[in-house]
């Protein structure tokens, strides 16, 4: 594979199946709407009250648990407080909307303004859904900062907490005591109105730039960041917009009850929810929908089954908790058959449409050459993890259109110093400039805005997500607003500079190793870096892949002229495509030099052999040279 001179545009051969592009979401939202709400409208003629409750109140809990999906889905992040929101918008619309005569009997406590206030329940239900927007929002702010068990612990104390708040304000709430007298004006076309809506709002988000990156979070965090998401605020945007459709939901769940305590926002209708995401599909918006539908059919039957063994078996109605075993039994069953739900990661169209193919033709990448001025300097950087020196007082440089070979033993601390410099690791002693600006103890995403781009020494990827997702994410984070045509462009022309145009719409997680470390420097390109921190690239390579990986980085210094720094083991690999070679041992720079220079140096021969072997081959060097 020959470089392309310099400056020139490099074109890009892309195949009818490298460039499939995924319907709307609008298509996808219709798709799944429009049966439902064909079967609802004509429950909504002909059938019976009941049934027409049922229905109902599944509309209700779908709006539910597309607010679950929107923040659990695109985050990962299992929560267990959604169900708090919606209780504080229904107590809020409530005691907002009960009538005046029943809050004198009922709420005998209220405030006097409150107490001689009674509005229609869509104007009760907007400030309901506003003031609870607010407060999602605040307490949004630290739990969003945590991820994993810790979040997911968080939003369970919020359950609890507002909970007891609930059941505290008796003055406001009756306390644990049945709100009564709310109106119920929900039915059928009102709650599909706004599962539409939700549904619609879901599906935008989540194929949206921000909804894209914190997928791409999900997948590996400290890859999104790397590639400049800034996960916090991302989970923040979702959270608070789960917030609000959980808002709306509780809404239209006291407007459907009419009578209702803080439990029914506790955990039964928590669990509810979440059987219905996960027997769905946790991150696929169609996915909620369809768990909803599954488990409230479940529900009804079940219900019938204990109440037909009630009547047969026992003079008196007996609660077996048959409902609650067959949803656990659900789970269980879900997660054993199938773990990521009914639809997996993919959504309706993907079942029922072909992707659409773009305009045939060829794209063409016309990278901007990096200017040559600036660098990348780390001056005197420490890492310690508890009383290990994992880099100790190391420096280097690194210019624009230099490729430099960082190697040394294992456990040198090679991975330890690219990750302090790309913010991934706080420095304990030093300091690090990127082109004269002090970058130290800078978060990792705006380190990669600013121009450094990198890949891990065991890959990276957004494996559920397509290559082309993946590096869109990165064009994402530094987008200055670029179309979403031309953001698919670049997509395309990067993965064909890379050699992998083809497998655009593959799944990341399901390519070959090597393809795989060919779309990560593809996801780093896409930043545009000025440097590049490439550790261990060739790792798990063949000598034919090794080959074609020297290659492609040459000809990546050639066209674009970025700086890189390369840590790998294959010597040949380093010796061949360096223009200087740093060598680590024990966290110090101990040498430093043109390839030849290092190759021959003692010290570094020694770090890599110890005295002994190095002692053992000057012997036997001498020996031959007698």
């Amino acid at each position: 594979m020959s470089p392309a001179p310099a400056g020139e545009a490099t074109p890009v051969n892309t195949s009818s199946s490298a460039r499939l592009v995924s319907w709307p979401p609008l298509a996808g939202s219709l798709l799944m709407l429009v049966p439902i709400a064909v079967v609802s409208l004509l429950v909504w003629q002909t059938a019976g009250a009941a049934l027409q409750g049922t229905v109902t109140h599944y509309l209700v809990l779908t709006v539910a648990v597309l607010a679950f999906s929107a923040f659990t889905g695109n985050s990962g992040i299992l929560s267990f407080g959604h169900a708090a929101f919606m209780g504080l918008a229904a107590h809020v619309t409530g005691v907002l909307t009960i009538p005046v005569a029943q809050k004198a009997i009922f709420l005998p406590d209220l405030p006097l303004w409150l107490a001689g206030l009674e509005l229609h329940f869509l104007v009760a239900g907007a400030i309901a859904v506003v003031l609870v927007t607010i407060v999602g929002f605040l307490v949004g702010i630290p739990i969003c900062r945590l991820g994993g068990a810790s979040a997911a612990i968080a939003t369970l104390g919020l359950l609890i907490i507002v909970y007891g708040v609930l059941v505290g304000a008796r003055d406001f709430t009756r306390g644990s005591q049945a709100l009564i007298g709310v109106p119920r004006t929900v039915d059928i076309p009102l709650a599909l109105l706004f599962v539409a809506i939700a549904l619609i709002v879901c599906r935008i988000f989540r194929d949206s730039l921000p909804g894209l990156e914190l997928r791409a979070a999900r997948e590996d965090e400290p890859a999104a960041r790397a590639v400049g998401v800034d996960v916090h605020r991302r989970r923040l945007l979702a959270w608070t917009l789960s917030a609000c459709i959980a808002a709306i939901a509780g809404v239209l769940l006291a407007h459907e009850l009419g009578v209702y305590s803080p439990r029914e926002f506790y955990f039964q209708i928590t669990f509810a929810v979440l059987v219905m995401l996960i027997v769905g599909g946790m991150t696929s918006v169609s996915g909620a929908v369809a768990g909803a539908i599954v488990v409230t059919i479940l529900i009804e039957v079940l219900r019938s089954v204990e109440e037909s063994i009630n009547t047969v078996w026992f003079d008196e109605p007996t609660v077996f908790g048959l409902t609650d075993i067959g949803l656990s039994l659900a789970i269980l069953g879900v997660l054993f058959w199938r773990r990521n739900g009914l639809f997996e990661y993919r959504e309706i169209e993907d079942f029922v449409l072909s992707p659409r193919k773009a305009p045939a033709g060829s794209l063409t990448a016309t990278p901007e050459r990096v200017a040559r001025d600036g660098g990348l300097e780390v001056r005197d950087v420490t890492r310690m993890f508890g009383g290990l020196r994992a880099v100790d007082s190391a420096s280097l440089s690194l210019k624009p259109g230099e490729i430099v070979g960082l190697i040394g033993p294992n456990g040198s601390g090679k991975t330890t110093l690219l990750g302090c410099i790309s913010g991934a690791l706080e420095c304990d002693a030093g300091t690090i400039e990127l082109d004269g600006a002090d970058i130290t103890g800078m978060p990792s995403h705006l380190i990669a805005r600013r121009g450094v781009g990198r890949t891990f020494q065991n890959v990276r990827l957004f494996s559920n997500l397509s290559c082309q997702e993946n590096v869109k994410t990165a064009l994402a984070a530094g987008s200055t607003g670029s179309r979403p045509a031309r953001m698919t462009e670049r997509c395309l022309a990067l993965l064909g500079e890379l050699g992998i145009a083809d497998y655009a719409s593959r799944r990341a997680g399901t390519l070959a190793y090597g393809l795989q470390r060919r779309l990560e420097i593809a996801r780093a390109l896409a930043l545009e870096p000025r440097y590049l921190l490439l550790d261990e690239p060739a790792a798990g390579m063949n000598e034919s892949e090794s080959d074609e990986l020297l290659a492609i980085l040459a000809r990546l210094r050639e066209v674009r002229g970025p700086g890189l720094l390369v840590v790998d083991h294959d010597l040949s690999l380093i010796m061949r495509l360096c223009d200087r070679v740093i060598v680590l041992n024990k966290g110090e720079v101990i040498a430093e030099g043109t390839p030849e220079d290092v190759q021959s140096d003692p010290v570094v021969i020694e770090a890599y052999l110890g005295r002994r072997r190095t002692a053992e081959r000057a012997t036997s060097w001498s020996t031959a040279r007698e």
